[in-house]
């Protein structure tokens, strides 16, 4: 029983993320927010402190297809559930520093053409892995934040999300997006 009380506080400890405060702020340069314009695309730096103004469902994610099919079920929920865009936005933060080795072009495609399919969410390309170090986040996995309006964590998790955290997940945000 300690052993498993160990690992329960390892894994809270597992990041530098706390729930009822913001994000710590990070900056991503190089990439950055892609922007559509049209049928291009360009680049802006992306400011961790502009995440307030909406309720977010935030994804931070290693480059790897494995990482992204670990939460792909919360997203195609999130896609179904029609949140008000006025309200909501989902985050997706995807850690090109944390591909797989001669992947990185494969894994910049397939972010431009979810940003086509899902033009209102946020995407951002970290080339340096500079995220995943300022929040301390596990190499190779994911992580699921939900903020509220003012970017205060209301809920965190790194790994694969079980189907009644997918459940808080969105009953949370919905719930965010009424106050």
């Amino acid at each position: 029983m300690l052993l498993g009380l160990s690992l329960v506080v390892g894994m809270a400890q597992a990041t530098n993320i706390t729930l009822n405060q913001p994000l710590k702020e990070v900056v991503v340069e190089d990439k950055g927010e892609l922007i559509l314009h049209g049928n291009s695309m360009d680049y802006k730096k992306w400011d961790s402190k502009n995440l307030v103004g909406k309720v977010r469902i935030l994804q931070h994610m290693a480059g790897r297809k494995s990482v992204k099919a670990e939460n792909q079920p919360l997203m195609d929920k999130i896609v179904a559930a029609h949140f008000d865009a006025h309200k909501y936005q989902t985050t997706n933060i995807i850690n090109i520093d944390d591909a797989i080795m001669g992947t990185g072009l494969f894994v910049k495609g397939e972010t431009k053409k979810a940003k086509r399919e899902h033009p209102d969410s946020q995407v951002v390309m970290d080339n340096d892995g500079v995220v995943q170090k300022a929040w301390d986040l596990k190499k190779q996995e994911s992580l699921i934040v939900v903020l509220d309006k003012m970017g205060k964590v209301r809920f965190v998790h790194e790994g694969k999300l079980s189907d009644a955290q997918m459940q808080q997940v969105l009953d949370l945000a919905k719930k965010l997006q009424q106050e």
